[in-house]
C-alpha cells in the first residue's frame, strides 16, 4: 500500500513525449515512493536516428537487456514494502521491436525475449498515457533532447498506431488508461490531484479516464 493508493507497482506507459516520466517523478515525490526510469543514455540512439545500419537491432538489444536488469531488482526484499513507479512496461520492448526490426533480427530478438519476459514482476496497475500526434511532437520538442531532433512524424505516428493497437488488446493486469492532450500535471494541481483521485479507486479489467476539456 501507498497511502491512498490500493497497490505497490504501478508502471506508466506510453509513445515518446506523453509525459512519462514526469508523471513518474511527481507520483514518487508525492508518496515518497521509488522511481524506475529507463536509461535513455542508450549509446546506440543517435546511430538509430540517423538511420545507420544496424543500429536499430543494437538500440533494442541494449532497451531490453537494460530493462531486464531493473526490474530484476524490484524484487529485491528493501522494496518489498516501498511504491514502486516505472516508465515503462517490460512489453514495451516488443512494440518497439515489431515497429523497428527486420524480419530476421526480429526472430532472434523475441527468442531473447521469451526467455526473459517470465522472470519480469508484473505490475498490479498499468498507466497508459495517450495523446494525438501533434501533442506528442510538441512535448518531445520542449524537452530538446538532441538525439530526438529529427524524429519523424511518420514514425510516431506508425508508434502511436502500435501502442494502440497493443493497449487495446491489453488483459494482463489491471489498465487504467488517460487521454492528456488536455492535462498538465506539472502546472495544474488540480489535474494531479484528479489523477490520484482515479488511482485510488479499485480498477479491474481496463478504465478509461477521459477530462472533461477532451470531450
Amino acid at each position: 500500500m501507498a497511502g491512498s493508493l490500493p497497490f505497490r507497482y504501478l508502471a506508466v506507459d506510453g509513445p515518446i513525449g506523453v509525459g512519462k516520466t514526469t508523471l513518474v517523478e511527481m507520483l514518487t515525490e508525492r508518496f515518497s515512493g521509488v522511481k524506475i526510469l529507463e536509461d535513455v543514455t542508450n549509446p546506440f540512439l543517435p546511430d538509430f536516428y540517423s538511420d545507420r545500419p544496424g543500429a536499430a537491432f543494437q538500440t533494442e538489444l541494449y532497451f531490453l537487456l537494460s530493462r531486464y536488469k531493473q526490474q530484476q531488482a524490484i524484487a529485491q526484499p528493501e522494496l518489498f514494502d516501498r511504491f514502486l513507479v516505472s516508465d515503462y512496461t517490460f512489453p514495451k520492448n516488443r512494440i518497439f521491436a515489431y515497429l523497428n526490426l527486420s524480419d530476421d533480427e526480429l526472430l532472434l530478438f523475441d527468442k531473447l525475449f521469451t526467455l526473459l519476459e517470465p522472470q519480469v514482476p508484473d505490475p498490479d496497475l498499468v498507466l497508459y498515457l495517450v495523446a494525438d500526434l501533434d501533442t506528442c511532437m510538441g512535448r518531445i520538442k520542449k524537452r530538446h533532447r538532441d538525439f530526438e531532433r529529427d524524429m519523424s512524424e511518420e514514425y510516431m505516428s506508425e508508434l502511436i498506431d502500435a501502442y494502440n493497437h497493443y493497449y487495446h488488446y491489453y488483459t494482463r493486469t489491471p489498465l487504467l488508461v488517460v487521454d492528456t492532450r488536455h492535462l498538465n500535471f506539472v502546472d495544474r494541481e488540480e489535474d494531479f490531484k484528479e489523477l490520484i483521485l482515479q488511482l485510488s479507486r479499485p480498477i479491474k479489467g481496463t478504465k478509461y479516464y477521459v477530462p472533461r476539456g477532451n470531450q
